[in-house]
């Protein structure tokens, strides 16, 4: 996987799909390459290792033109990072360029039938036998080719092909990883993420699993796998070029950041009455009855949605008097869980492409589950996948550690937890007083975020440590986890999350005094319990970084350094409390001169398994 984008058209193809891979860098890659006609329509492959910048330099040493081309960014599944490995692929012949996200499942078994028919492979990568099995049927003609290849395939694929024995068109296929048309005046475009081609139009045909593509510049045309034509009407994304540049920011990351009074307060605006004490919440409106009669709420997600989905726990469990499960998505269909009629999943991802949380999903379905979705992409997999849903409206994220999208994904969890409260208990009290502490959430964040400066200040402090500590309770015990891995992903320091209480359960072997410990030590229910771990880690030597409310006095004596929050009630405290240790990892890993946006190995959308 990571980045596709392709072009056919008046335009010169080759800078569309450059500019097109440069808007999908975000995403995370380890090379990347692009496939074209030049004006002899002989298919000309070029690609490189390394950052987009080297593909640039061999684009750049000869003058290309062409009004066709296809571009990939890769993050490594099968096969090292490495020229060789990099996207586009071909057949032996040199007839047709492939560029793919997802995963062949049964790759080792067609490539053994095709060495065994003389194919000659110069790469390691499961992409390839794609290109091979076309090749192998080309005289059918292109899209027959690939209809049969699609046939003996079993995995996930997101996949643009180009043949120079029908030069003028694209054809995409779809299962299980994202891809989109742009309608465009001048030409067409197809990519897995609107943002490859949102300066050119913002008309876009969302392709669903299972079905093809065969894009010309003045015409497309849809199928099933089963060669059956449909037809679907474009629909208008809400995406601008402005919302996917940096702003005048250091980087997105940093943008993301300071977007979160805005994108906090978006996720709740027009779902909230407050002279009423109501939550409206469309998207699930018209399935209202099925969501009150709900026994049981599984919450699945990966990564950071998952500790969202923690948080979720705690807010329905005390709120809604429901019991709930949090599952991590990946673990959710391999081990026979258990699910009843009246359990509703609630699947959370920014994306909403996460390989392993549609799958969950599916699995759920199967098993008689009422399946709802949370995500932040309008028309993206996981939103048509469920039954119903509410999007947060964060706003495009394009740093690949997520920031905004969890704290509105909090955000909209707590406006869910009121919604059924009051829908299971009519006489649910104190929903005015909630809503209007909810208001005051964006100012709040403002406030933590004027004390940036003080937050570096820490991080400098602390910036060439090899391993951290975070600890929480309750509420903010997920937002220990989500401290620990904002910092783990950046700066590549070893970090973990745990509860504050089970530090002495193993954790405190490892404390001395070059071990900072950071504490979400906010004055709630455990705050005494906190201030005893506080002062054990001290007693080891250990250096404390404390997240606390404001005017706490007695904290200051005890830690290393403080961090003030506004106060709120310990619903919202996770939307504050996080917000410092978001700044704190940034901070830490600029200075130590990590790719804050593009962090190793990691990629924005997990879109395979």
């Amino acid at each position: 996987m990571c980045g596709i984008i392709g072009y056919v058209g008046k335009n010169n193809a080759i800078r569309v799909v450059m500019n097109g891979l440069k808007k999908l860098e975000y995403r995370g890659y380890d090379s990347a390459g692009i496939a074209y006609f030049d004006s002899s329509n002989f298919l000309k492959i070029v690609k490189a290792p390394g950052r987009l910048t080297e593909l640039e330099k061999e684009i750049n040493k000869s003058s290309i033109l062409s009004n066709i081309a296809i571009g990939h960014t890769r993050w490594a599944t099968h096969g090292k990072p490495c020229l060789k490995n990099a996207h586009p692929h071909t057949d032996c012949k040199n007839r047709v360029a492939v560029i793919h996200n997802g995963i062949i499942e049964n790759f080792s078994i067609l490539k053994d039938y095709l060495v065994r028919n003389n194919h000659k492979f110069s790469s390691d990568t499961d992409t390839e036998v794609i290109a091979h099995l076309v090749g192998e049927n080309l005289e059918r003609g292109i899209e027959e080719s690939l209809f049969m290849t699609l046939s003996r395939i079993i995995g996930t694929y997101g996949l643009l092909l180009i043949s120079n024995i029908e030069h003028r068109k694209i054809i995409a296929a779809r299962n299980g990883s994202p891809l989109l048309i742009g309608i465009g005046k001048d030409g067409n475009y197809v990519a897995s993420d609107p943002a490859a081609f949102v300066g050119y139009t913002r008309d876009v045909i969302y392709l669903k699993d299972r079905e093809v593509a065969i894009i010309e510049a003045d015409n497309v045309e849809t199928k099933t796998v089963n060669k059956r034509v449909f037809k679907r009407k474009s629909e208008k994304i809400d995406l601008t070029v402005e919302e996917i540049e940096k702003n005048g920011f250091e980087h997105f990351m940093l943008k993301e950041i300071f977007e979160q009074p805005n994108s906090v307060k978006n996720a709740y605006r027009g779902r909230i009455v407050k002279e009423k004490g109501m939550v409206r919440l469309g998207g699930i409106q018209n399935v209202k009855e099925k969501i009150k009669c709900c026994e049981r709420i599984i919450i699945t997600a990966c990564g950071t949605s998952w500790h969202a989905g923690l948080i979720g726990e705690y807010l329905f469990e005390e709120l809604c008097r429901v019991p709930v499960e949090v599952e991590y998505a990946s673990e959710f269909r391999y081990r026979n869980p258990i699910v009843r009629k009246n359990d509703i999943l609630i699947a959370i991802s920014q994306s909403g492409e996460t390989a392993d949380t549609l799958a969950a999903m599916k699995e759920a379905k199967r098993r008689g589950a009422y399946v709802l979705g949370i995500c932040n992409v309008v028309g993206s997999s996981i939103a048509r996948e469920a039954e119903a849903g509410i999007y947060i409206h964060a706003g495009p994220e394009i740093g690949v550690a997520s920031t905004k999208a969890f704290t509105a994904q909090v955000i909209v969890l707590f406006l869910f937890a009121i919604y059924l409260a009051k829908m299971k208990n009519s006489k649910f009290a104190g929903v005015k007083r909630l809503i209007s502490e909810l208001e005051t959430i964006p100012d709040k964040i403002e406030k933590i975020l004027s004390k940036n400066s003080k937050i570096l200040e820490i991080a400098r402090k602390f910036s060439d440590r090899s391993n951290f500590l975070y600890l929480g309770r309750g509420y903010n015990f997920p937002v220990a986890l989500e401290g620990a891995l904002k910092l783990k992903e950046i700066s590549y320091i070893h970090a973990e999350g745990y509860p504050a209480a089970e530090m002495k359960h193993g954790p405190i072997a490892l404390i001395d005094e070059d071990m900072p410990v950071v504490f979400i030590a906010v004055k709630d229910g455990t705050y005494s319990k906190i201030l005893n771990n506080i002062e054990e880690v001290k007693a080891r030597k250990g250096r404390v970084i404390a997240v606390a409310f404001e005017n706490d006095e007695q904290i200051e004596k005890k830690v290393d350094e403080v961090i003030y929050i506004p106060e709120t009630v310990k619903y919202l405290t996770p939307v504050l409390s996080v917000i410092p240790l978001q700044l704190l990892a940034y901070h830490i890993a600029v200075l130590r001169g990590c790719n804050v946006d593009q962090p190793r190995n990691l990629a924005k959308s997990v879109t395979v398994e």
